[in-house]
């Protein structure tokens, strides 16, 4: 059988649904998380118990910081491609534990990056995310703009993965492609996220809290649409631009061979109409709790996916309403 793939967070939302895609093309994965209580371990767990019944998955419980442990992983295995999804998520969260983002998602990306230099992997695609747009108010965003002004800690840990993954890229030409996120939902997702919070709130009768009094715009991108372009990319890794110029950098591309894409819907839409479309799935009405925008956030996120359809022939396209449709289903059979 061919090498396996290292997929970093594989019993969080996305590595999950990453891992069982390969396993299904009929790859071999290693996935590797700490199973940390960031939110509740048991929706991790369950994630875990799904990819097991696979029998060319091996599961290491590992956290990310602890540098021997991954050097003796990357120096038993020596992965051909490193899917990293693992971190320490959320933007709120970093106000109240900023030591846990540089942890994970500095030391840790670091623990990555040595394995992947110190075992000549052919091809590193790393999780970024939207929040590195931070202050930018051009929409949509684009791959080229400046992304030097962070509104939160995430977004900022998120920005220096992508500088790191550059500097190893230059130093030892290991090709690395980074993927920015917008706000991926779906079945089997993320509790701390609005799809979910909204739908278990409304499905309760609880009131549902709507920041900048629901008139925030998020790029909700389907989790399916999410995994369909990261398997694809694992296929290309980045390559030098030789059209790159110091003079006039494009920050998307580089000399060495180092790539960002978005990974989002391109549809931006308003957290109001995302709770009109929960209450017409649930069949319930939203209780709402209008309350002001909250320190870190931003007013809207939009990917512009232009290169990434020039480069994989494909971009999230999965309407939110039929998204939504497809979370809820899965929701109620899950809390059954």
């Amino acid at each position: 059988m061919s090498d396996p793939i290292l997929v970093t967070g594989a019993a969080g939302f996305i590595g999950y649904h990453m891992a069982r895609r390969l396993l299904e093309q009929g790859r071999r994965v290693v996935g590797l998380d700490n199973l940390n209580a960031y939110y509740d371990p048991a929706l991790k767990r369950a994630r875990i118990e799904q990819l097991v019944a696979f029998p060319a998955f091996r599961f290491e419980h590992c956290d990310l910081a602890d540098r021997a442990r991954i050097a003796a992983l990357f120096s038993a295995q020596r992965f051909p491609s490193v899917v990293h999804l693992a971190a320490q998520a959320g933007v709120r969260h970093s106000l109240v534990d900023p030591h846990a983002y540089a942890e994970s998602n500095l030391t840790g990306f670091l623990n990555v990056l040595e394995g992947c230099r110190q075992t000549a992997c052919r091809h590193l695609a790393y999780a970024s995310s939207s929040s590195v747009y931070g202050g930018n108010s051009k929409i949509p965003f684009s791959t080229s703009d400046n992304v030097d002004h962070p509104l939160n800690l995430y977004g900022a840990t998120k920005k220096a993965n992508e500088l790191m993954a550059h500097a190893y890229a230059h130093l030892f030409a290991l090709p690395a492609t980074g993927l920015r996120f917008f706000t991926v939902y779906g079945p089997w997702g993320r509790p701390d996220m609005a799809v979910w919070l909204f739908t278990e709130a409304i499905l309760r009768g609880k009131p549902i809290r709507l920041f900048n009094h629901g008139q925030m715009k998020r790029d909700f991108t389907y989790i399916d649409d999410v995994v369909e372009t990261v398997v694809r990319l694992i296929e290309r890794p980045a390559v030098a631009d030789p059209a790159w110029s110091g003079t006039a950098p494009n920050a998307a591309v580089s000399f060495a061979p180092w790539h960002v894409y978005n990974i989002g819907n391109h549809r931006p839409v308003e957290v109001n109409e995302l709770v009109r479309l929960i209450e017409e799935a649930t069949g319930r009405p939203a209780i709402r709790e209008l309350v002001p925008m909250q320190p870190g956030d931003m007013a809207e996120t939009c990917a512009d996916v232009a290169d990434l359809q020039a480069a994989v022939g494909f971009a999230p396209n999965m309407p939110i309403g039929e998204g939504v449709r497809r979370f809820v289903e899965w929701y109620r059979g899950y809390t059954a």
